[in-house]
């Protein structure tokens, strides 16, 4: 089976990347509704909305079963914390997180900050 790679955005000059992962509840139809809350005919525009206001330039979330992985692009001088605590005071936010929390294994009234565990990059192709 041929796999297709996926398009990146380019930009102008440097971004820092941040990489996050939760994982979801084991149960098939909840992750079917839980892609279908992130498609472009379902997502809410104030999430987006926010999402850019905070200065993710692009956040892509893949999926292996229950895991997720979320890749965040940002400008340099992007501040994860001050972004995030920003981020959870706009419109539908707090709403938009118990909506998706009921399909994530997380604590109830967690944020999105305490639900996505950052990773660290081991690899990458030295120069």
């Amino acid at each position: 089976m041929m796999t297709q790679g996926t398009l990146v955005r380019a930009y102008d000059g440097p971004v820092k990347r941040y990489v996050q992962t939760m994982e979801l509840r084991d149960n098939p139809e909840l992750i079917t509704l839980y892609r279908q809350a992130h498609s472009r005919e379902h997502m809410w525009q104030e999430i987006l909305d926010g999402i850019r206001a905070v200065g993710i330039l692009e956040m892509e979330i893949y999926i292996l079963g229950t895991r997720l992985v979320m890749i965040v692009e940002t400008a340099p001088d992007f501040q994860w914390d001050e972004a995030m605590a920003r981020l959870a005071t706009l419109p539908r936010q707090e709403e938009w997180e118990a909506h998706v929390a009921q399909f994530q294994q997380c604590a109830a009234g967690a944020t999105s900050d305490q639900k996505w565990q950052m990773m660290e990059r081991m690899f990458h192709l030295y120069d």
